[in-house]
């Protein structure tokens, strides 16, 4: 089944005493318009703490009043945020990150590496909200050989095209044991380049064959070829880049032991965050 911006149509937003939390909402609800889904506001806690004047503020922003809903619910701030994205049938979970502030304590400790490895849907992680935005002007997506890499590429086109998205930059990881498998002790340097260009070319090929099925009218496409640790790589790219959000797609949830002692990309990009993240994890049928 062709997964287009409809992999989108239900948003929530944790919210919780923060003073962004009018940011995240106008970021969230720039989401809700520009892919035409449905955004559901959640507050952990007590009844009498949820933030004032929320419906005024969604109202204000555009959406109407069948657009969004407001809930509240108390108990362990984790588990309620993901018993309620499984619920509510929630496609995309937006979090905000902010330093020196309690959202990041929140989102980036425990809590966050909870929901982050646990959540049954895709997750955006804003580290600097605004309530005026130009959008993306800069995404980058990580197109690694994950199950989710036509979905990373899809949900990355459809954003910047809802975005004012000026360049989509895609990155493909070179394998480096293919290069050492097929170079040899006796290959000279003219013929190890060779190599290497031809396969720097053929993952350039696959992530024009995987956008070929992908609508992405209107943007600028840069596809480039990395080598070494893709988690690092990756935010050495953004950051060159200027990206305003970086698109990766989530891991394979069964850990394996070697885990415990070398990290996943993604866990040495939730260590410093270059920029807004979107992590892809399609809901279950």
């Amino acid at each position: 089944m062709y997964i287009g911006a409809d992999m989108f149509r239900k948003i929530c937003l944790a919210v919780g005493s923060s003073p962004r939390t009018e940011a995240l909402i106008a970021e969230a609800t720039r989401l809700v318009l520009g892919l035409n889904a449905h955004l559901t506001i959640l507050h952990v806690g007590n009844e009498e703490d949820f933030p004032a004047g929320i419906s005024d503020l969604l109202k204000k922003s555009g959406l109407s009043g069948n657009a969004f809903r407001l809930i509240n619910k108390s108990g362990d701030p984790a588990q309620v945020i993901l018993e309620t994205c499984n619920d509510e049938n929630i496609d995309l979970l937006v979090a905000g990150a902010l330093q020196k502030e309690d959202l990041l304590k929140f989102y980036l400790g425990t809590i966050a590496r909870t929901i982050l490895r646990k959540a049954p849907c895709s997750v955006i992680v804003f580290t600097n909200p605004q309530i005026e935005s130009a959008g993306f002007e800069n995404i980058v997506a990580l197109a690694d050989d994950t199950p989710y890499i036509k979905e990373t590429l899809t949900a990355a086109c459809a954003v910047g095209m809802c975005s004012n998205t000026r360049w989509l930059h895609i990155l493909r990881e070179i394998k480096l044991f293919g290069l050492s498998l097929a170079a040899t002790e006796h290959s000279s340097e003219s013929e190890y380049n060779a190599l290497q260009q031809q396969l720097v070319q053929g993952e350039i090929s696959e992530a024009e064959k995987i956008l070929k099925e992908i609508p992405h009218e209107n943007l600028k496409v840069n596809i480039k070829v990395v080598a070494g640790k893709a988690g690092f790589e990756v935010h050495q790219f953004a950051q060159k880049k200027h990206a305003d959000l970086l698109v990766v797609g989530a891991p394979e949830r069964k850990f394996i032991f070697l885990d415990r002692f070398f990290k996943h990309d993604l866990e040495y990009l939730f260590a410093d965050l270059p920029c807004n993240m979107l992590i892809i994890n399609p809901r279950k049928n």
